[in-house]
């Protein structure tokens, strides 16, 4: 074995053994509570956001442009030298073990700064949410009492409050941390330090793709859509930062933003958490009892309704054939951290908001 290659190799395996850990680590959800949930990663995720906070852009945006740079530099810098034929057979060994490397410690990077996360205690588990089935005529039931709650909210509003709401980042984030800091009273859970909400540099790109929002591991920020129609705004902001707090899935992060939206004194807030988690409710009934679906739609209110319709035409005007290739790439990542459901996961959430309101349905 040359000399050249000594360093590389134990490099690779070095970030090879680490990376393997950490995977099998995932495989107890007791072990990532205790030692990571409870106690490295609360330091990361404050340390990040009072890092990213100095910055009023998003920081892991310009970060992730500079990796993809760099990675086209050295993609171009490796073709360069081939098609000038300064390479020799042997490097190619080389160029391999060092790409070998590089993947392992980004998997490393992102396992140790957020993604252990995925392998944590279930969250509706921890806040004490049953997951008992539903029947059709209780799934029914829960869909009356979605509508009745945003048909009330809406009477409070002055018509048309949340569709002509121009939100800036900084807004949203202070009422969300507000509403997180008052849950945060009787359960510790909501516990939120060092807020980082910050908009997408470009909400062009990420509409086109088809997110509303992402948390970024690398700095610990919540990135949004800043583009979307009012109505979806406080929901998301609540959703996102739910991720700065470690809850890693999706559906789990759609309970905590509702939880957090509806659980805020602000009617516009209430308003968004109970709107977008009606839409899965609506979704769920129009699979499994059509006619109700449609008496359903009828009773809800105006102002709702026109902002369905808004939510439609904005995706179709921006999204184009992108959401469903994005759809199916977020469902493989889904399906490889421990989520087999895949993007069938986010109706768990119409399981856990039954659970939480079936005592107050009318059967």
């Amino acid at each position: 074995m040359q000399a050249v290659y000594k360093p590389a190799i134990r490099g690779l395996v070095i970030f090879a053994l680490l990376a393997l850990i950490l995977y099998l680590s995932g495989c107890s959800p007791a072990l990532v509570e205790n030692l990571y949930v409870q106690g490295i990663y609360p330091i990361i995720s404050v340390a990040q956001r009072f890092l990213s906070s100095f910055f009023s852009f998003s920081l892991g945006d310009l970060l992730y442009l500079l990796l993809i740079g760099y990675m086209l530099w050295q993609i171009y810098h490796f073709c360069r030298g081939y098609l000038h034929k300064r390479l020799r057979k042997p490097d190619w060994l080389l160029a391999v073990l060092r790409v070998l490397t590089f993947l392992f410690i980004l998997y490393v990077a992102f396992k140790l700064l957020w993604g252990l996360n995925y392998s944590r205690l279930p969250i509706a588990q921890q806040l004490g949410i049953k997951n008992e089935k539903y029947s059709a005529k209780e799934l029914v039931a829960l869909g009356d009492y979605m509508v009745d709650q945003i048909n009330a909210i809406q009477k409070l509003r002055k018509p048309d409050t949340l569709r002509k709401q121009i939100y800036t980042a900084e807004a949203l984030e202070t009422k969300a941390a507000f509403s997180y800091q008052q849950l945060a009273v009787k359960n510790p859970f909501f516990k939120y330090k060092s807020p980082a909400l910050k908009p997408v540099l470009s909400s062009w790109v990420v509409t086109k793709i088809g997110l509303e929002g992402y948390y970024n591991p690398l700095t610990g920020e919540a990135n949004l859509n800043m583009m979307l129609n009012a109505a979806n705004l406080p929901f998301v902001a609540c959703h996102e930062i739910s991720h700065q707090l470690g809850i890693a899935r999706e559906d789990e992060a759609n309970l905590i933003g509702y939880l957090v939206a509806t659980a805020s004194p602000d009617l516009n807030f209430r308003y968004s958490g109970n709107y977008c988690v009606l839409k899965n409710v609506l979704f769920e009934i129009g699979v499994k009892s059509p006619a109700d679906y449609v008496r359903l739609r009828k009773k809800i209110n105006a102002a709702t309704l026109k902002d369905f319709k808004a939510d439609r035409e904005f995706w179709r005007k921006y999204n184009s054939n992108m959401f469903g290739y994005m759809e199916t790439t977020l469902d493989q990542f889904l399906k490889l951290n421990n989520q087999q459901k895949g993007v069938d996961s986010y109706q768990d959430i119409v399981l856990w908001l039954y659970n939480i309101h079936k005592r107050e349905l009318k059967l």
